[in-house]
C-alpha cells in the first residue's frame, strides 16, 4: 500500500517561476530540516525564478534502531563500521515506493508547465541516496542530481531498474562528501561514484576536508553554482 505524505513545503520562486529545485532531507528529519536553503541558494546562485520544494518523507519503522518509527525514505537494515554496512540487504521495496512519489512530484511540476529538463533533484544522505536512483530512473529528462553525502542504491542491479531508453544517461549529477563521514562512509560514496562513471553517467564529485556527516558553506555554494550551471544549460526551453 503507498504511503502517505505530508504536503511538502514551498518556497515560491522570487521572479517568474521557470525552473524548480526538489530537494529531500535525510533520515529522521523533516522538509523543515533543509528549507533554509532556499534562501542560501538563492543568494549564492541568483535563483530567483526557481520554486524550491523540501519533502517530507513518511514515518516508517528503522530496523537499525530496533523498529522505532522516524520520518525515512527506506527502511535502513544494518549501520556498522565497515562502508558497505549500508548497502547490504537494502530495503527495495521501500527504495521503489520512494521513487514512485519523486515521480509523482516531477509530474506535478510539469503539470503546472515547468518542463522536465528545468527541475533539479537533490538530497542529503537518504535524500540524496533517493534523488540519485529516482533521477536516473525517471521516465523524463530532467536537468541534474544534487547527491551530498549519499550513495548509489541497489547498485548491484542498478542497470536493469533503470529504462529503456534511458532519458538521464546524460543528465548531471554533483556528489558533495566529506572526508570523515562515517555515517555515510566517505569511501561508499567514492565507490558509487566510480559505479555511475563505469555505467557511462555524466557524474562530478568533490570531497569536503574535515566535515563528517553534515554540509559545509563551501559545499552549499558549489551546490548553487551546480543548480545555477545546469538550469542555464536548460534555458532554451524557456
Amino acid at each position: 500500500m503507498p504511503l502517505t505524505y505530508r504536503a511538502p513545503i514551498v518556497v515560491p520562486a522570487a521572479a517568474r517561476h521557470t525552473a524548480t529545485v526538489i530537494f529531500f532531507h535525510g533520515l529522521g528529519d523533516s522538509g523543515h530540516g533543509w528549507s533554509f536553503a532556499a534562501s542560501n541558494w538563492r543568494a549564492r546562485g541568483r535563483l530567483n525564478e526557481v520554486k524550491f520544494v523540501f519533502p517530507h518523507a513518511a514515518t516508517i519503522p528503522i530496523t537499525v534502531n530496533g523498529g522505532y518509527r522516524m520520518p525515512g525514505w527506506y527502511d535502513i537494515v544494518e549501520m556498522g563500521g565497515d562502508p558497505d554496512s549500508l548497502r547490504r540487504h537494502e530495503d527495495k521495496d521501500g527504495i521503489l515506493e520512494t521513487q514512485r512519489y519523486v515521480h509523482e512530484l516531477i509530474q506535478k511540476e510539469i503539470d503546472s508547465g515547468i518542463p522536465a529538463n528545468r527541475i533539479v533533484l537533490g538530497g542529503f544522505s537518504q535524500g540524496g541516496v533517493v534523488s540519485i536512483f529516482s533521477g536516473l530512473t525517471a521516465k523524463v529528462k530532467i536537468a541534474g542530481i544534487v547527491a551530498l553525502s549519499a550513495y548509489l542504491a541497489l547498485s548491484n542491479h542498478f542497470a536493469d531498474l533503470v529504462p529503456k531508453p534511458e532519458f538521464n544517461k546524460a543528465t548531471p549529477i554533483f556528489m558533495g562528501h566529506g572526508d570523515s563521514d562515517t555515517v555515510v562512509h566517505t569511501d561508499l560514496g567514492k565507490r558509487s561514484f566510480d559505479k555511475l562513471k563505469e555505467l557511462g553517467y555524466d557524474a562530478s564529485r568533490k570531497v569536503y576536508p574535515n566535515m563528517a556527516h553534515s554540509a559545509s558553506e563551501d559545499e552549499l555554494d558549489d551546490v548553487a553554482a551546480f543548480i545555477a550551471k545546469v538550469l542555464e544549460e536548460n534555458r532554451d526551453e524557456l
